[in-house]
């Protein structure tokens, strides 16, 4: 099922879909652990970081158990960037997409009917070269509306000397963007690159411990730099949608019913893998 879902959308078959992409804004009155300052900072620059999830002792042994699933895809031929849809292949990653913790969060931002569907772990190397265009997660994703979130669980200390993340603050309201493809002397792990993104708000660093989370939209204009310390940057990313939100291009099938329900039925509810 993994290789299913390599493939990242043609710009012709996303046009296809007519997705809506507006920024829906979250209900403060409606949550539960997130402060209400917390989602106004959402709704307004697109963000909400640092969040603890994980103690020492428990990101200590997330951190072991990727080290470990790291040098079984590199033997395989795999790299440190092509671990995804990691939750429909390995229980431990499922079990970090359904963590209690993160889905709280999440559902603060998108409802109590919340989906999990992808997760991704982006390791920088020390000195690897690569960077991570600015871009919005919704340019590459087939889904509609515009009601889905990041969520970046730091496994390693994620600082700017290591090339953390960064977003540019109020990015979201600008709606989707107009993007190029990348060229190959960007050394872009992914393939898009949008333009000054000073034009479209403050760009602001991502910093987080490792067992931090922070949680984007969609809509919000993010990238990295390429890592030039001698210390490794591994994040793992979680993306979840409101239930209601439809995927096309068969990336419905790599759902998790996390909070609430899929009344539509429309998410498969993958159970837990029993591979390590």
């Amino acid at each position: 099922m993994d290789k299913q879902f390599s493939v990242v959308p043609t710009e012709e078959e996303l046009k296809s879909i007519g997705r809506d992409l507006r920024f829906h804004a979250a209900a403060s009155e409606q949550t539960k652990v997130l402060t209400a300052e917390q989602v106004e900072n959402y709704n307004q620059k697109g963000y909400v970081a640092p969040l603890d999830v994980y103690s020492p002792d428990e990101i200590t042994s997330i951190r072991d158990y990727f080290d470990d699933l790291l040098t079984r895809v590199q033997e395989a031929g795999g790299d440190s960037y092509s671990i995804s849809s990691a939750h429909l292949k390995y229980g431990p990653v499922w079990d970090i997409l359904t963590n209690a913790k993160i889905v709280e969060y999440v559902s603060d931002l998108l409802g109590e009917n919340v989906v999990g569907w992808g997760s991704h772990f982006f390791c920088k190397m020390p000195r690897d070269g690569k960077a991570v265009a600015w871009h919005q997660d919704a340019s590459y994703w087939p889904l509609s509306p515009s009601k889905a979130v990041t969520v970046w669980l730091a496994i390693d200390d994620a600082d700017e000397e290591n090339a953390c993340m960064k977003f540019v603050a109020g990015s979201h309201h600008h709606g989707h963007m107009t993007y190029r493809e990348s060229n190959p002397d960007e050394h872009n792990v992914l393939n898009q690159t949008i333009e000054n993104p000073e034009q479209f708000g403050e760009i602001v660093l991502d910093e987080l411990k490792a067992g931090q989370i922070s949680m984007h939209s969609d809509l919000l204009l993010h990238g990295s730099e390429a890592n030039h310390s001698d210390r490794r940057r591994c994040g793992l990313t979680l993306r979840y949608a409101a239930a209601d939100v439809r995927a096309e291009l068969g990336w419905n099938e790599k759902g998790v019913v996390v909070r609430g329900q899929d009344t539509g039925n429309h998410w498969s509810d993958n159970s837990r893998p029993q591979s390590q």
